[in-house]
């Protein structure tokens, strides 16, 4: 199925209950609103776009479309991934914390589907970047054998750090988030001890995983993320393998915890 050409549903509907309205089939159970819900909380447009044809226009300018259908294949192949289909929408341009934190972009990945929500200032590598990073979620979501609801702290961050990592491998220091950058090793080591490990078994529904994860409250920014990162590049190094080669191992033996 792969990419979905999703400029054509802009055309018809700039609404975006309209176009989760058209999703349901991919979420089976679950309303359009429930859907659009959710989308809108990872970085969806949430009200009706103004200028639309122009958003659409720029966008194929930017070949968005065709950069990921190229990068799917040539990762889907390296990786031996799934064909999953791939929805690209606009993301809000309102969220301030999505643009000063992640340049306007963000994604949202399952075991068998993908979305990225993006703006039209984003160049050809960062898109290449956010799908890298993406995709690779969905590797490991279907081939770590571990129910998603079931996940925790730990595989939450080792997930972020596999992807982040697998963006590392592809293109390079230079296209790696910012997050990737802002503390030493020492300071990781530190974190990972004081504020991750502790909490490393809280359940993703839990209120506290998601403030540890992105750094709310008192914690560190990013610090979850930067957290992962850190410990799958250590394991990688001392056991001399790529990101690929950990996509089915557990989280507790990439973050050497005794099970």
């Amino acid at each position: 199925m792969s990419v979905i050409r999703t400029d054509k549903w802009l055309e018809s509907w700039s609404s975006p209950l309209k176009i989760c309205k058209k999703l349901e089939k991919n979420f089976m159970g679950f309303s359009s609103n429930e859907i659009y819900q959710h989308l809108a909380m990872h970085g969806m447009y949430e009200n009706p776009l103004e200028g639309v044809e122009r958003l659409i226009e720029k966008l194929r300018e930017n070949n968005i479309w065709k950069t990921v259908r190229k990068c799917e294949l040539e990762l889907r192949k390296k990786w031996d991934g799934p064909d999953v289909p791939i929805f690209i929408f606009p993301a809000d341009p309102k969220k301030r914390s999505l643009h000063r934190n992640f340049n306007g972009k963000s994604g949202l990945a399952f075991a068998d589907k993908l979305f990225l929500f993006v703006s039209p200032h984003n160049s050809e590598s960062e898109i290449h970047a956010l799908f890298t990073h993406e995709y690779n979620h969905t590797c490991r979501l279907t081939k770590y054998e571990k129910d998603e609801d079931d996940y925790v702290l730990l595989d939450t961050i080792i997930l972020e750090g596999l992807a982040e990592t697998a963006v590392l491998e592809q293109l390079g220091e230079k296209c790696t988030a910012k997050w990737t950058t802002y503390y030493s090793n020492d300071e990781l080591k530190k974190m990972w001890q004081r504020f991750i490990l502790p909490g490393s078994r809280l359940p993703k529904h839990h209120h506290r995983h998601q403030i540890i994860l992105y750094g709310r409250s008192f914690y560190p920014k990013m610090a979850g993320y930067a957290v992962g990162y850190y410990l799958v590049k250590k394991y990688l190094e001392k056991n001399d393998l790529k990101s690929k080669e950990l996509l089915a191992i557990s989280s507790e033996e990439i973050a050497q915890i005794k099970e």
